[in-house]
């Protein structure tokens, strides 16, 4: 049984987000797992062929230009009303609402900005517009079990 990521592997990853200042964006704390090589996982396809051959222990970095990553800053996801039509729940900085779209989809606001009786609401992900870096260590890498498997065919299928 071969330890290095690739196709049908459990792979569990750390990995941080700097930002094209060098910050750290995010941080994933505590490992997450996916199955390697199949259409429903949930990571850039860069990083995914930057770790494909990665034993544990191992390290790739891979940098995203925004375009690539999450996308540009979209002005038509960002709102401000004044700040008595919003309720009391979202009158700070980093405040999250969960809505839908005209579609039913579901979209994820941050509060970004309170100030002269204004509320600024921001659609976009945080990282948007911004060319980023993944700094991401292999964990753990095993064969996917048959249920792991079933369980990623049947997220493809959604």
């Amino acid at each position: 049984m071969s330890h290095q990521v690739g196709v049908n592997k459990m792979v569990s990853i750390a990995y941080t987000i700097r930002d094209g200042l060098g910050n750290i964006a995010e941080h994933s704390g505590l490992p997450i797992s996916y199955v390697h090589g199949v259409q429903s996982n949930p990571l850039f396809p860069q990083i995914e062929s930057a770790l494909e051959g990665l034993a544990v222990g191992e390290t790739a970095e891979v940098f995203l230009t925004a375009t690539q990553a999450f996308g540009p800053h979209d002005p038509g996801l960002t709102f401000s009303d004044d700040i008595d039509n919003a309720p009391e729940e979202l009158r700070y900085v980093g405040a999250e609402l969960d809505a839908e779209n005209e579609q039913g989809e579901p979209m994820h606001f941050r509060v970004t900005r309170v100030d002269d009786g204004q509320i600024i609401i921001d659609g976009n992900h945080p990282l948007a517009g911004q060319d980023i870096t993944f700094i991401v260590r292999v964990t753990e890498v095993r064969d996917a079990t048959p249920v792991e498997l079933a369980a990623q065919a049947q997220q493809s299928i959604h």
